[in-house]
C-alpha cells in the first residue's frame, strides 16, 4: 500500500515492522485491508474517493455522499471479472483433488460396488458444475452487487451452461459414450443459460450498503485524526436564530427562480457550490433552512408574479410531497399561481430508469407509504404506489454532487418553455397548469 503523504509503497512486513506507519516519512496509515474481513480499503484508495467526489477539490459534498460514493466504489470490485479464469482452475482442481482424495480413501468401496474410477472423478465434477451454477445464481440476486455486478452474473451463468454443453456433449458421446450422462449435462448447461436470461430480464432489485453507518463513522474519524481535515466535506447544517439584516437596495430585488429542498442538507450543499449564483436563483429547504435569511428571501420572492419554483426531493414517502406542500401551504405559495416543478425523485422516474441508481428498502419506509395522504396517493399510478409501499426509497445523496447539480441545470433549461412537449414535462394534480413534474431524473 502506498503511502498517500510521500507516495512510498509499502509492504504488509514494513507497514506491522513499523506499527502501521510508513517506513520512509513515518506518517501512520488510517486503513489495513488484511484485517477489514470481506471490505478492503487502502489509504490511496479512500483519498481517490475523496478527489473524485468533490472534483478535485472543486465541490463540497455531504458526508453521507461520501459513504454512498465509497460504498458504489467497494461494490463495482464485487462481481471479480477474472471469474472465467477461477471457474476453470477450480474446475479442474477440485475434480483432481477431491477425486484423487476418495479414490484413496474409499478405494475398497469402489472396488466392491465395481464403481470405475472414472465415475468417481465425473460425480465429483457435475457436483461442482452444480455448485458454480448456484453461487452465480445467488450472485444474481444479491443486495451487495449492484446493477452491473448481477447482470455479469447472469451472463456468466450463461457461459458457463454453454461450456457444461459443449464439452459434457462430447465427453458423454465420446468419452463415456453414456445417454443418461448425456442427459445430465443437458438439464445442466439448459438450466443454467434459462437461469442466466431470466436473471438478465428481472426487474430492479433493492441494495444494501456494504458497511453501516457506524463503521464509516470510524473511518472518518480515523482518517481525521491523521489526515487533519477532509477539505470540501460539509459540516451538518446549523440552526441560526438570528436574522441577517439584508441592504434595502438588496431585498427590493427578487429572483426568476427558486430551489426547494426536502432536507437542509441539500439545500446546504446547492448553497455551498454557488448554485444560486451561477442559476440567478434563491436555494431554501421545506425546513426554513437557512433561517438566517429565509423570511427576507421570502418576500422578495413573492414579488415575482412569474416565479418558477423547483422540487428537489428524496423519492421516499415524505419527500414526494413535497410539491404538493408548495402548492397548498400558506406558508409558501398557497393562493398563488406561481410555476412550481417536480423535478424529483418520484417513483416513474425510477421505474424507467434502468442503471445508475441505488434504491434501498426498509420498512419503515413501507409503513409512512402506506399511510400516505389521499390527496399524494390519488396523484400517483398503481405502479408508483406499489413500488413504495414495498419499502423502496431513493435519496438524493447517493448521487454525487457534480450530477445533482447537473441534473437540476438541465431541470432549469428544459422548463424555460413550458409549452413545449421537448422538455419532458407534464401537468400534474388537480390545480390547473400550473404544477408540472419531469419524466426523468438526470
Amino acid at each position: 500500500m502506498k503511502c498517500i503523504n510521500c507516495g512510498t509503497d509499502n509492504k504488509l512486513k514494513d507497514r506491522t515492522d513499523n506499527q502501521g506507519r510508513c517506513k520512509n516519512c513515518g506518517h501512520p496509515f488510517v486503513f489495513e485491508p488484511t484485517s477489514m474481513g470481506n471490505i478492503k480499503i487502502t489509504d490511496p484508495m479512500f483519498a481517490k474517493a475523496i478527489a473524485d467526489l468533490s472534483a478535485n477539490n472543486t465541490l463540497f459534498f455531504t458526508p453521507r455522499q461520501l459513504l454512498y460514493f465509497l460504498d458504489s466504489r467497494l461494490r463495482s470490485k464485487s462481481f471479480p471479472s477474472s471469474w472465467l479464469f477461477f471457474y476453470l482452475f477450480f474446475n479442474v482442481w477440485v475434480t483432481g483433488f477431491f477425486g484423487g482424495f476418495s479414490s484413496v480413501v474409499f478405494l475398497g468401496i469402489f472396488k466392491w460396488l465395481k464403481i470405475p474410477l472414472s465415475i468417481v472423478y465425473l460425480t465429483i465434477n457435475l457436483f461442482f458444475q452444480v455448485g458454480f451454477i448456484y453461487y452465480l445464481f445467488s450472485l444474481t440476486k444479491s443486495s451487495k452487487l449492484n446493477e452491473k455486478s448481477r447482470k455479469a452474473s447472469a451472463r456468466a451463468l450463461q457461459v458457463v451452461g454453454g461450456i457444461i454443453l459443449c464439452v459434457g456433449i462430447y465427453a458423454s458421446l465420446f468419452i463415456f459414450d453414456s445417454f443418461i450422462l448425456f442427459v445430465i449435462v443437458v438439464t445442466l448447461g439448459m438450466l443454467s443459460i434459462y437461469l442466466g436470461t431470466r436473471q438478465l430480464n428481472q426487474t430492479r432489485l433493492t441494495e444494501e450498503l456494504l458497511f453501516t453507518q457506524s463503521q464509516f463513522q470510524d473511518w472518518i474519524a480515523s482518517w481525521l485524526r491523521v489526515n487533519n481535515s477532509i477539505v470540501k466535506m460539509l459540516p451538518s447544517p446549523r440552526e441560526e436564530n438570528s436574522l441577517t439584516v439584508v441592504n434595502p437596495d438588496v431585498s427590493a430585488y427578487s429572483f426568476d427562480r427558486l430551489v426547494v429542498c426536502d432536507t437542509a442538507v441539500i439545500a446546504q450543499l446547492l448553497i455551498a457550490n454557488n448554485f444560486h449564483f451561477e442559476n440567478n436563483c434563491a436555494v431554501l429547504s421545506i425546513t426554513g433552512y437557512p433561517q438566517s435569511i429565509f423570511t427576507t428571501t421570502m418576500e422578495m420572492l413573492r414579488r415575482n408574479p412569474d416565479l418558477q419554483v423547483y422540487a428537489l426531493h428524496n423519492c421516499s414517502p415524505k419527500g414526494i410531497g413535497l410539491a404538493h406542500h408548495l402548492r397548498t401551504s400558506g406558508d409558501w405559495f398557497r393562493d398563488s399561481h406561481v410555476v412550481i416543478i417536480d423535478v424529483g425523485i418520484v417513483p416513474s422516474q425510477i421505474i424507467a430508469t434502468q442503471k445508475g441508481i441505488l434504491i434501498q428498502s426498509s420498512e419503515t419506509s413501507a409503513q409512512a407509504a402506506k399511510q400516505l395522504p389521499l390527496e399524494i396517493s390519488q396523484s400517483l399510478s398503481a405502479e408508483e404506489l406499489k413500488w413504495l409501499e414495498s419499502g423502496n426509497f431513493v435519496e438524493l445523496e447517493s448521487f454525487t454532487p457534480q450530477r445533482l447539480i447537473q441534473i437540476l441545470h438541465r431541470g432549469i433549461a428544459g422548463s424555460r418553455d413550458l409549452a413545449s412537449d421537448d422538455g419532458g414535462l407534464i401537468i400534474v394534480g388537480d390545480t390547473g397548469s400550473d404544477m408540472y413534474a419531469y419524466q426523468s431524473f438526470g
